[in-house]
């Protein structure tokens, strides 16, 4: 990192449309998601945290008062996933060490943010990925000097997909005991089942996560 700030990137601009009721808001861990993501990553290591948003932006903002993450809002949201990570990577500063991207629908314990940091420190890869028994999860640890990229993602040309695309000789894998990288909450049932199999730090069932590649952040 080189001393570098390392920036957390936490992407809630979405529609929600499966869920029904904005993602950010749903209630993990006794507070509004989005306000448990924030706070995790800012435990797990980041220096910063940016918080795009778009769908519901007054109430996802409202609650993060105090929180410490700096907003910044994707006026286009209802356009894809592609511009809310440029918006995310043009917040960050130019000189950030990693960033670490992730859906507010991915709900990540700060001690797997920590750990997949210091795994992207201690061997300097481009690109680090958490998997759990044999597939990747989330979030996503990029080194600084992608930021260019993530400014210039499409979605005609798949958006983050083709970054990690481009740069798969680069990326280390991090194998966790622990299903939780794996977890997406996309609609009411795995959001129920989740809550309900979970404490809000581990997931111990593994039966209602939905997968997903590296690449498909909101």
């Amino acid at each position: 990192m080189n001393g570098h700030p390392t920036v957390g990137i936490l992407l809630a601009a979405g529609l929600s449309t499966r869920m029904g009721q904005p993602k950010a808001l749903l209630l993990w861990d006794g507070r509004p998601l989005v306000r448990y993501q924030v706070e995790q990553l800012f435990a797990g290591g980041c220096q910063q945290v940016i918080v795009v948003t778009g769908h519901a932006a007054a109430a996802v903002e409202s609650a993060l008062s105090g929180s410490g993450a700096l907003i910044a809002y994707n006026a286009e949201y209802v356009a894809g996933r592609a511009g809310s990570v440029r918006v995310g990577a043009g917040a960050a500063p130019a000189d950030a060490g990693a960033l670490v991207l992730l859906n507010v629908d991915q709900p990540r314990p700060a001690n797997v943010v920590r750990r997949l940091l210091d795994a992207h420190r201690q061997r300097s890869t481009t690109l680090t990925v958490p998997a759990h028994a044999g597939t990747r999860g989330h979030p996503l640890v990029l080194d600084g000097s992608l930021r260019a990229e993530l400014l210039a993602v499409e979605e005609a040309s798949e958006g983050l997909k083709a970054v990690v695309r481009r740069h798969q000789a680069e990326r280390q894998e991090v194998e966790f005991e622990d299903p939780v990288v794996l977890l997406d909450l996309n609609t009411p049932a795995s959001y129920s089942e989740a809550r309900t199999a979970s404490t809000g730090q581990t997931i111990v069932r593994s039966a209602s996560i939905d997968t997903a590649e590296p690449g498909s952040l909101v």
